[in-house]
């Protein structure tokens, strides 16, 4: 059975920054999709940052390019997000989701498996 495991969530003041991991377990970590979505109280579920595990090709929207970077590591099975220079928008919970091939999308119906998520809090 496929698991994702997020951590690293907290609070920050705006400026600040927080990074991210998500382990994954169940399956073979090369050539999936793992993708980064937030929810914000109140607010639809929207993406973030995927990458391709086995070309490393990545993707962000654009309210967060130059400040998250999206990266993985193959030996621990795992996906992190750094968040840089983070603002009170940013606030919400981070949520890890998998598909088991390599798919640029933003379709949260294509993900397979997520996570429970982690919680991130920036004040101004």
């Amino acid at each position: 059975q496929v698991k994702l495991l997020e951590s690293g969530g907290g609070s920050v003041q705006a400026g600040g920054s927080l990074r991210l991991s998500c382990t994954t377990s169940g399956h073979l970590f090369r050539d999936i999709t793992v993708a980064w979505y937030r929810q914000g109280l109140g607010k639809e579920r929207e993406a973030v940052a995927s990458i391709f595990t086995g070309s490393g090709l990545t993707n962000y929207v654009d309210s967060v390019k130059g400040r998250f970077t999206i990266s993985h590591d193959g030996t621990a099975n795992s996906v992190y997000l750094q968040m840089n220079d983070l603002k009170p928008e940013d606030t919400g919970m981070y949520i890890c989701a998998c598909q088991l091939v390599p798919r640029k999308t933003w379709d949260s119906g294509r993900y397979t498996y997520w996570g429970q998520g982690t919680q991130v809090s920036v004040s101004s």
